[in-house]
C-alpha cells in the first residue's frame, strides 16, 4: 500500500515542497548559495529515488534532512576543508544605515556559526533554526542523543561568548540613527 503512496503525485509534490527548507539548512551548513542549491537538489533527487525506503510517511521531513546530511558529508569528503565564502547580497528595502547595521549583525552571527566545529554547527542549525527535537536530530545525524545535547550546549556557549558584544548593543541604535537622518 505504501508503494502506491510513494508513487503518487501528491507524495512527489510533498518532497518537492521541502526544497526551500532543505536549501536553507544546506546554506546554514555550507555558507555557499550555489552549493546549498546543489545539495538540496541532490537530496530531493535521492529522496525521490529512494521513496520506497520511507516507512513512515509522517517522518518525511526528518528523512529528507538525513539524506541532505549524507549529501553534505559526501561533499565534504570530496572537497578540501577550506573554501572561500561568497558574499551574499541582501535586498535594500529600508534606509542604508538600518540595512548596514542589520547586515553587520547577520555577518557576525554567520561568522560565529561558521567558526563552530562541523558537528556543533549541524546540531545548532537543526535544533535552533529548524526546530527539530533532540531525538530527531540524533536520528538525522545518526549520533546518540547525549552527543546532540552536549554539542548543542557547547555550540550555544561558544556563540554566547563570540556574540557577547552584539547582545549588548542597545536596540535604540537604529531608531537614533533614523532620527539623525531625518
Amino acid at each position: 500500500m505504501f508503494d502506491r503512496i510513494t508513487l503518487s503525485k501528491q507524495f512527489k509534490k510533498r518532497i518537492a515542497d521541502e526544497r526551500p527548507r532543505l536549501y536553507r539548512m544546506a546554506y546554514a551548513w555550507c555558507c555557499d548559495p550555489a552549493l546549498a542549491d546543489d545539495l538540496a537538489q541532490e537530496a530531493i533527487a535521492k529522496g525521490l529515488q529512494k521513496a520506497g525506503q520511507l516507512r513512515e510517511a509522517e517522518r518525511l521531513q526528518s528523512w529528507l534532512y538525513a539524506i541532505l546530511h549524507n549529501c553534505w558529508r559526501t561533499h565534504l569528503r570530496r572537497q578540501r576543508p577550506d573554501q572561500p565564502l561568497d558574499e551574499e547580497a541582501f535586498p535594500c528595502d529600508e534606509c542604508p544605515e538600518t540595512v548596514n547595521q542589520r547586515q553587520q549583525v547577520v555577518d557576525r552571527v554567520r561568522g560565529a556559526i561558521k567558526t563552530l566545529p562541523l558537528g556543533q554547527r549541524e546540531v545548532i542549525t537543526l535544533v535552533d533554526l529548524k526546530g527539530f527535537a533532540y531525538a530527531e536530530v540524533a536520528q538525522i545525524l545518526d549520533i546518540p542523543i547525549g552527543t546532540v545535547m552536549s554539542r548543542l550546549s557547547r555550540a550555544r556557549q561558544a556563540l554566547l561568548v563570540s556574540l557577547a558584544d552584539v547582545q549588548q548593543q542597545p536596540q535604540t541604535t537604529i531608531r537614533t540613527s533614523l532620527r539623525r537622518v531625518k
